[in-house]
């Protein structure tokens, strides 16, 4: 003979646990009459044949017709008010679940105008905190039958779009503002995001009660990340090809035969450059060779070294390292070096 439970009740806390179901498995005997023990801040939604009949706040609730009409319907006064009937109650944690963990598993790319390369890898991480506020709906939209649900089952979930969220508000905002201006606005940023993800946590009957980026901060590796994800158009990516070799040839003990390694089958790094600026339109030139004047770029007779790199669009450590290594012509005035436009033109012919 089945048992019937004249009182149903759930004592936890419910510290981790979102949703009890009651039983775990199968149905409960249940008649009316029977009692329905509900603590502060929980919530009992009573299901009876795959359907919610009423949510029970805190307290004791006597299971009748009078405060679950439905059963009216569904059980009728044929069997009497003593008949046992099978039904289910879900206990819902009605607490504020918070500090919980979001970051980005990838960087999120972001305009970054007038710095760099224009774009920039952008990672972050920080707290959130959510409730639940429609019990039925979170039952009937997230947990299903399920006999048990923690906040880990759905944690993946809230935050694939609370990320969604924060790249959207990241690119409106760059629209406007650069990544250093960023860093300073993660209040603003967080309150856009909350705002944005309300509707998509209100669908699952929950409400997203706090967000929180605790920091934000360019990727330490964005070129290598830009040029592995396909980023970079052809020219900015041999530049920065060429770049890397000469701090290489920079590092390399052996002195200038690590300058050409590695650059592609014959290929110096000089010709890598020479082609780069070739392929680029002049607006392209124009950003990457410092101009004498708007609308006109000037190569001078007699460069420094420093200025010599602003062409090459390395550092002036790699143009030093290249003269001490012999495969860039300079003289050496004092303690300076001066370069000339046809020595720096014979090392880009290779």
């Amino acid at each position: 003979m089945a048992r019937i439970f004249d009182v149903v009740e759930y004592p936890s806390e419910m510290v981790d646990e979102i949703v009890h179901r009651f039983p775990e498995t199968g149905v409960a005997d249940l008649r009316l009459g029977s009692q329905v023990i509900v603590r502060e801040s929980q919530a009992a939604v009573f299901f009876r044949d795959g359907k919610a009949l009423d949510v029970l706040g805190p307290g004791r609730h006597t299971i009748g017709t009078a405060n679950v009409p439905i059963l009216t319907n569904l059980l009728g006064k044929l069997f009497g008010d003593r008949t046992p009937f099978t039904a289910e109650v879900y206990y819902v944690s009605m607490r504020e679940f918070a500090d919980r963990k979001w970051g980005t598993p990838q960087p999120i790319i972001v305009r970054n105008t007038g710095v760099g390369l224009g774009i920039a890898l952008l990672q972050g991480f920080g707290t959130y905190s959510f409730q639940v506020t429609d019990p039925q709906q979170f039952i009937t939209q997230v947990v299903g039958q399920l006999g048990g649900f923690r906040t880990a089952d759905i944690e993946n979930r809230l935050r694939t779009m609370l990320l969604s969220r924060l790249q959207d508000v990241l690119g409106e905002t760059t629209a406007q503002k650069n990544v250093l201006d960023l860093i300073g606005l993660t209040d603003e940023l967080g309150a856009a995001v909350r705002a944005k993800s309300q509707d998509d946590f209100l669908a699952l009957g929950l409400l997203l009660k706090s967000f929180y980026i605790g920091n934000l901060k360019p990727s330490d590796k964005s070129a290598k990340e830009l040029r592995d994800m396909g980023m970079l158009d052809m020219a900015t990516y041999t530049q920065l090809q060429a770049a890397d070799a000469m701090r290489d040839a920079a590092q390399n003990p052996s002195g200038g035969a690590g300058l050409t390694a590695g650059i592609g089958a014959g290929m110096g790094v000089g010709n890598i450059l020479a082609g780069s600026l070739a392929n680029m339109t002049p607006q392209a030139q124009a950003q990457t060779q410092p101009t004498a004047a708007a609308g006109s770029v000037v190569m001078p007779d007699v460069m420094t070294p420093g200025e010599a790199a602003g062409f090459l669009k390395v550092s002036e450590e790699d143009v030093i390292a290249a003269i001490n290594a012999g495969d860039l012509k300079a003289r050496k005035i004092g303690s300076a070096y001066r370069l000339t436009k046809e020595a720096l033109q014979e090392y880009l012919n290779g």
